[in-house]
């Protein structure tokens, strides 16, 4: 009798692949490059726009200002996936050192489980929101009106927050952008969470996708708390992706101009 297990190690390996296709799909912890946010927020004026637009508008707005302001932040993230019985399959410790307005690096501190979910999955995540941060991504996945129209729909709390809540609607089928909804912040115009899955699927293996990236506030910042990715594969079931955010070190402007002037008095 023919070994049928190489077969199956190669439709297991394929299973394991589609993930790194599903996570592509989380939304960046930007809604647009810095370098041209600006140019984006003017030359989308929304005066005589829907409730969404404008919320939207107010909201790059925002952005843009705490960007500016934003120098550097250091994160401890942990990376893990499991199957549907919860068990671990990887996981991997880093650390983000991110420099403004474009530069971060990772470095692993400690990983365990499957060697092809490490490095087909965790570190490809990480290699590609470097090229992203860089400006060097062939993909433009950002929750800005290039891509995405805007409809509010609504209020509600979460994690604490009063919310206004907008649909994102994506303007073409695309595995990297993601249909959902966006909590933003009432006050301050920032995302609270969002959730939804994506706008075209990566693959028939596929089955479905669905994700949520939740946000906490660092100081005047906004940035994320954790994300949790849950791929529908055929025939291998269920897989898990989430990733954690702890320990932030955030440095923002007015503290290094400051830091500096003390320096020469």
């Amino acid at each position: 009798m023919k070994n049928c297990n190489p077969p199956r190690r190669k439709w297991l390996i394929s299973g394991a692949f589609l993930i790194v296709l599903a996570v592509a799909t989380l939304p960046t912890d930007r809604l647009m490059p810095a370098a041209r946010a600006q140019n984006d927020v003017v030359s989308h004026p929304s005066p005589g726009g829907t409730a969404g637009e404008k919320i939207f508008t107010k909201l790059m707005e925002r952005n843009v200002q705490r960007e500016r302001r934003l120098r550097q932040y250091s994160v401890a993230r942990t990376y893990s996936v499991k199957n549907d019985k919860g068990k671990l399959r990887a996981s991997a410790q880093v650390v983000l050192q991110y420099q403004a307005p474009s530069t971060k690096v990772f470095n692993i501190v400690a990983e365990e489980g499957s060697g092809f979910v490490r490095r087909g999955v965790f570190k490809r995540l990480m290699e590609s929101e470097v090229e992203s941060a860089a400006g060097r991504s062939r993909h433009d996945s950002s929750i800005t009106p290039a891509n995405y129209s805007f409809e509010f729909v609504g209020e509600e709390d979460v994690d604490g927050h009063h919310c206004l809540v907008v649909q994102a609607i994506p303007k073409r089928r695309d595995k990297y952008l993601f249909d959902g909804r966006v909590w933003i912040e009432a006050h301050e115009f920032a995302i609270v969470r969002i959730e939804g899955h994506p706008a075209k699927n990566p693959s028939f293996w596929i089955k479905q996708v669905d994700f949520v990236r939740r946000y906490q506030k660092i100081g005047e910042f906004w940035l994320p708390l954790k994300d949790e990715s849950v791929t529908q594969v055929r025939v291998f079931g269920k897989n898990i992706l989430t990733i954690d955010y702890q320990n932030y070190e955030v440095v923002e402007l007015n503290a290094m101009i400051s830091s500096r002037a003390s320096i020469w008095k």
